[in-house]
């Protein structure tokens, strides 16, 4: 190469070189995803912290190479679209939501953002998907369907009082997945010989008047179905469980960190530690519609000794002995 073109070679490298400096010094996008939650973030912050815990194992560390964008509605319902219409703004990948009245609030909000349900009680039958195998839209996630889990509340309630006859089932009618719970509740019954006392509690004023009505109808125990209006007043439902001195099970390990009695449940700290999958699958290219929803496949039983003292109630070793977790 003579002196000439060697110049004009070193001249071009000398142009370009900074270009490629700069196109090497470009730093990575940093993917922002929401999180979105109907009770307050510190009320449920056993999930969260399993959901970090599972974008961790996914190697992605907050602040460093991905974004979490943490909202929540605070316990009200007419709050949610605001809040999924300010993720959408916010130009986020995925949209990860915590229960069915989120989920719809964000499905409403966005027909092109991914969402990935932390749990809902029936994804088929609240509309959210076309089948579990193949969801066929933009959502994906975890399923709670597990309706069986309602007779072995019963079986645990017969088993801590022997002499059990009549329960009061609370729950919300409106929620697709506690119609077939209760079918399983009510098979459990017939072969155990309870009645069942079924009180319906769509808003947090029924709550109390409920508790009335058990009592009115001489209740000796209380089975509580899973809704977001319950789970957010899970406090209010222990303390009147104590009050009236009725032994209670519940659906999720909130109420029993609220003062309640017992849970036996599935694992929602697992589902969401479970959910990072899907968000990590769908940065790298997954489309929502191609990822199965997935069933529980924990379940717990967590017992509060606390409780039992207060109603003056003694739990049986051998039930005592099968709890994963006791508070005393």
């Amino acid at each position: 190469m003579n002196k000439r073109k060697l110049g004009s070679f070193a001249l071009f490298v000398m142009l370009i070189a900074p270009g490629f400096a700069a196109e090497a010094q470009q730093p990575k996008k940093v993917p922002r995803i929401g999180f979105l939650g109907f009770t307050s973030l510190s009320a449920i912050a056993a999930r969260i912290e399993a959901f970090q815990q599972g974008l961790r194992e996914f190697g992605y560390v907050e602040g460093k190479n991905i974004v979490v964008e943490y909202r929540s509605a605070e316990g009200e319902l007419d709050r949610l679209p605001e809040l999924a219409a300010e993720l959408v703004r916010l130009k986020v990948e995925i949209i990860v939501t915590s229960g069915p009245s989120v989920t719809r609030a964000v499905k409403e909000a966005t027909t092109t953002i991914p969402i990935v349900m932390g749990f809902d009680t029936d994804p088929v039958g609240n509309g959210f998907v076309a089948s579990l195998a193949r969801p066929g839209g933009t959502i994906t996630g975890l399923s709670v369907v597990s309706p069986e889990i309602s007779g072995k509340q019963l079986e645990l309630l017969k088993e801590i009082v022997p002499k059990l006859s009549r329960v009061a089932v609370l729950g919300n009618s409106t929620v697709p997945g506690n119609e077939q719970a209760l079918r399983e509740t009510e098979l459990a019954a017939g072969a155990f010989g309870v009645k069942l006392q079924y009180l319906d509690v769509q808003n947090p004023k029924e709550i109390e008047l409920a508790f009335r009505a058990a009592s009115k109808g001489r209740a000796e125990a209380v089975l509580v179905l899973g809704s977001q209006v319950v789970t957010s007043n899970a406090k209010q439902f222990a303390e009147l469980a104590v009050k009236d001195r009725l032994p209670a099970i519940y659906w999720s390990p909130e109420f029993v960190e609220a003062g309640g009695l017992m849970t036996y449940s599935v694992s929602i700290t697992d589902l969401f530690r479970r959910a990072a999958t899907y968000v990590d699958k769908i940065l790298k290219g997954e489309k929502p519609a191609n990822l199965p929803i997935e069933q529980p496949k924990k379940f717990e039983f967590i017992i509060n000794l606390k409780a039992a003292k207060q109603i003056g109630l003694t739990i049986p070793p051998n039930v005592l002995a099968r709890a994963d977790k006791v508070i005393k």
